[in-house]
């Protein structure tokens, strides 16, 4: 689907042609110096270990796991591979993310290396010659796992009077800032150094290592009895002691191996105008709106009384650099109370349980397990719902980098493999509101996703039209 001057959506929408591929990877002595990378004293944040576990598990079931986040780009003319080279490794080497690689142990936790000097980072370009356009995603999707160095790569497919560049790479590494950060940065670096002078003087890129840090001291002082792990606790037991399910079914997760991504456009820009017209009048903001549908929606094909859901949030603070690279992304629990409430009503408790669970997301749910271990291990198709506005981060610098010039035809894909987690995706921009959902790739699920989509799409119209709603199932 189109957000503005960029697509969202699964790998089969990335529009390309056939075209010569150079793709970057490390040197033998580079990975040789990974190899040789102590253990560091940096714990592995929370997100990253249940990504770690997560693949692990489903790796030794036999079945796959959706973890990379692919972005890509067209740039006019032939590209300058000696200064794509110069920006890729300039790129790699500014950020701490990349230098670490990820160890299981007997116990089954998780420990990281790292390379100690960003200097010993060298990639190359390697040219692979003309591939047909199957044969460029399966390049594309065929990096490293997230238990070796260098789950990452970046590419170039030139055709004739354009070239796309690619950047893949494991999630264990980057939460979606990763799009407007490679975008902005690689991109403005390749510009200045195939342009014949220096590369960009950029601030300091900040250190996803210091997060991970500060995450497991402040993590460390929690109790059983801290308030956030008592929330938390509370939302889990509420949710047969986990996360909350899909309200429709979605088939075997035990026999799934693909995902696919379905969409909607909810509402056009007037009807958009008209809905926040209608939050504001509740005391809510849009997103609070949006949560107070996706809560009648479930009590409508569920009959649910209560909706639980969980949204992301970026939990970087102001010691961090918003442009560094890595896995900032935390959860905040939703709770709305629903039954027959009215969308003023819902929208407020929505928008009430948002803003008042904001600092939940530097408290993980992962680290509760292990204060509260009769919990359980979230499940595959937990729904996690993310809204996107266009005049906020991350999206903003996607669009802004579009708007700039800096690239044209930008685009975000997974790599369509299983999705552990049922992802959600809102956005709010020009033309108005889209949805998208994406999900395990049988027909129980599509038709499951297209019913839900459906629902939305009446709740969100009915508020936009009368500021209040009736059925939507």
């Amino acid at each position: 689907m189109r957000i503005g001057k960029i697509t969202v959506g699964p790998l089969g929408e990335w529009a390309l042609k056939p075209g010569s591929v150079t793709s970057w990877h490390p040197t033998a002595e580079a990975v040789e110096k990974a190899r040789q990378a102590p253990v560091s004293s940096v714990p592995v944040s929370y997100m990253q270990g249940q990504h770690l576990r997560n693949y692990s598990e489903r790796e030794a079931a036999g079945l796959n796991f959706s973890r990379q986040i692919i972005a890509s780009c067209e740039v006019p003319g032939r590209c300058d591979v000696s200064a794509m080279d110069h920006a890729v490794n300039s790129y790699l080497r500014r950020h701490d993310t990349f230098r670490s690689w990820f160890e299981r142990t007997d116990e089954g936790d998780f420990i990281r290396h790292a390379i100690e000097d960003p200097a010993d980072i060298e990639f190359v370009p390697i040219d692979h010659g003309d591939m047909t356009i199957d044969e460029i995603q399966a390049h594309v999707v065929a990096i490293p796992t997230p238990l070796e160095w260098a789950c990452f790569t970046f590419g170039v497919i030139q055709n004739e009077d354009y070239f796309t560049f690619f950047a893949a790479m494991d999630h264990v590494h980057g939460d979606a800032t990763l799009i407007g950060t490679t975008m902005l940065e690689a991109n403005g670096m390749y510009a200045a150094f195939s342009g014949g002078g220096a590369g960009l003087t950029l601030p300091d890129a900040g250190s996803f290592d210091d997060f991970c840090i500060r995450e497991r001291e402040r993590t460390s002082e929690l109790t059983a009895d801290s308030p956030e792990v008592r929330a938390w606790v509370e939302f889990a037991e509420n949710n047969n002691g986990g996360f909350p399910e899909f309200p429709l079914p979605l088939g075997n997760p035990r026999e799934s191996t693909s995902s696919d991504m379905t969409s909607e456009i909810l509402m056009d820009p007037a009807q958009t105008e008209r809905f926040e017209s209608a939050c504001t009048a509740a005391g809510a903001r849009f997103v609070g709106g949006l949560f107070a549908c996706l809560a009648q929606v479930e009590h409508e094909l569920t009959g649910a009384l209560t909706y639980y859901g969980l949204t992301p949030r970026d939990s970087r603070s102001a010691t961090d650099n918003f442009m560094t690279q890595g896995w900032f992304t935390g959860l905040i629990p939703i709770t709305v109370p629903i039954g027959a409430a009215s969308f003023a009503d819902a929208a407020w408790a929505a928008q009430s349980s948002f803003d008042s669970n904001l600092n939940m997301a530097k408290v993980p749910y992962y680290r509760v397990l292990e204060l509260a271990p009769s919990l359980n291990w979230p499940q595959p198709n937990f729904p996690v719902s993310n809204f996107f506005h266009g005049g906020a981060a991350p999206l903003n610098a996607v669009l802004a980098a579009a708007d700039m010039g800096l690239a044209n035809n930008i685009g975000i894909y997974p790599d369509g493999r299983f999705s552990y987690q049922l992802t959600i995706y809102i956005f709010r921009y020009g033309e108005g509101t889209a949805m998208a959902i994406m999900h395990p790739d049988n027909a129980v699920a599509r038709k499951s996703v297209a019913r839900y989509l459906e629902a939305m799409k009446s709740a969100s119209v009915m508020v936009a039209d009368s500021g209040h709603w009736g059925r939507v199932a």
